[in-house]
């Protein structure tokens, strides 16, 4: 089943819910109206609305943003989901067919790709040589002793990883693979129920700041558990910082991208309007995250190297359209209000953030279903990604012109995973406006 239908089952049955509620009356709203009337108007901490992103995204961004997520560079991407899970061994691999994931072949996956290279000039030329020399430099003198070269290790491990916020994925392991992102679309796959609730459980009872005393509801149609639940439920957000709050609308608002086909049967009440306003927070968090990286895409020794030196170029070219569309949205996020107090506690907050997320992003290696895990890897560093991005204003600021940016770099998981994690969220959008339209007439 597609996820698109999935999701409009969904819809239809909350409607059915709904009516049922009513002793049989027939409501004058539409169905569209009872759904959606919820998932509209300002959303918290921000000054955009909901109307304002459906009409950017859908009308202006959405076509360009998916021809490009079309291109070569960025349909393939390298994965590997052989990783064991770090946190529990008893994993239910999902054994349904629409659960596999089928790797490329080594003659699918265009050379320039496979090759990191990408020499289109001769200032490319001179950059790979500083980095390859740098690297050189950078390797650990065995003249010195084993205990001093284990610390020279830590610190190159440290300076690695201190400013991203998903541990990476070890590609250069014999278990990691290229997978073409067009053959192995996301959607529904059947995976469910309780090895799938575990990965959603541990993710927020543990890793999004809640306290342990408030319960997140499991099923909110279940009984009792409708909209004074929900109020219930969500009154211990306000209490928290905004850092805090903003965390936890990220990962509900992932959790709406990545389950959108479940979440629909939750439209009405419990957890459903506030997840997908969720996602629009989410959806501005990483289109402004793209408009601040654009200094980094306009660097003419950029390219998004393939190989074919004439679509690369088409394909910039397109990149940077779509980056400067993004530019010009008129109520962009203000992340300023982050981390703004205090140094030394803001210092803190932050790395707490950073370490909540780089331990969900290691929650995907327990995902059972091996095309959720892809899709969940790929959409948790896709934001991981943004979040390193917003984060790097200065360092972004500071890039020279031309010649290597050493202060601030993204490698190409980090680029395809940005671009198409956010296609998942901009496609998710523009799936509401066509399930509202279909409802549009329906009573």
């Amino acid at each position: 089943m597609g996820r698109g239908w999935g999701f409009l089952i969904g819809l239809l049955g909350a409607v059915w819910l709904l009516s049922s509620g009513h002793g049989g009356q027939q409501s004058s709203e539409t169905a569209a109206q009872r759904c959606f009337c919820q998932v509209s108007g300002y959303l918290d901490d921000c000054t955009c609305d909901v109307e304002t992103i459906d009409r950017f995204n859908n009308y202006r961004l959405f076509p360009r943003l998916q021809k490009l997520l079309e291109s070569d560079y960025f349909r393939y991407y390298k994965v590997n989901l052989k990783r064991p899970c770090p946190f529990w061994n008893d994993i239910s691999q999902c054994g349904r067919r629409d659960c596999a994931v089928k790797p490329c072949q080594s003659d699918e996956v265009p050379d320039g790709i496979k090759s990191a290279s990408y020499k289109y000039s001769e200032e490319a030329n001179n950059l790979l040589e500083e980095c390859e020399q740098a690297e050189r430099l950078g390797a650990v003198d065995e003249s010195l002793s084993e205990e001093t070269q284990k610390a020279v290790l830590q610190w190159t491990k440290h300076d690695d990883s201190s400013d991203n916020f998903c541990e990476a994925d070890d590609i250069q392991s014999p278990d990691a693979e290229y997978v073409d992102l067009l053959l192995n679309p996301e959607r529904y796959t059947g995976y469910k129920g309780p090895d799938a609730w575990k990965i959603w459980n541990v993710i927020y009872e543990e890793n999004c700041f809640k306290p342990q005393t408030i319960k997140r509801p499991l099923n909110p149609l279940a009984s009792g558990q409708g909209k004074s639940k929900e109020n219930t439920f969500y009154s211990w957000l306000e209490g928290l910082c905004v850092e805090k709050r903003a965390f936890y609308r990220l990962i509900s608002g992932l959790h709406a991208s990545i389950n959108v086909h479940l979440s629909a049967r939750y439209l009405l009440q419990g957890e459903g309007p506030r997840r997908l306003k969720n996602l629009y927070f989410l959806y501005l968090i990483e289109l402004r995250a793209l408009s601040k990286v654009l200094p980094f895409f306009e660097r003419p020794d950029f390219q998004l190297f393939t190989g074919n030196k004439i679509q690369d170029a088409e394909n910039k070219m397109l990149l940077l359209e779509i980056l400067h569309e993004i530019k010009s949205f008129p109520l962009h996020f203000d992340e300023n209000s982050f981390f703004a107090g205090d140094k030394k506690e803001a210092h803190k907050l932050k790395e707490d953030f950073r370490l909540h997320f780089r331990n969900i992003s290691r929650i995907m290696d327990c995902v059972g279903c091996f095309k959720c895990r892809l899709w969940g890897k790929l959409q948790t560093q896709g934001l991981g990604t943004a979040l390193k991005i917003l984060f790097s204003e200065k360092l972004i600021a500071n890039m020279p012109e031309s010649g290597p940016s050493y202060e601030f770099h993204l490698t190409r998981q980090e680029i395809v995973s940005l671009f198409n994690a956010f296609g998942r969220i901009s496609t998710s959008v523009k799936e509401l406006e066509n399930f509202r339209n279909l409802l549009q007439n329906i009573h």
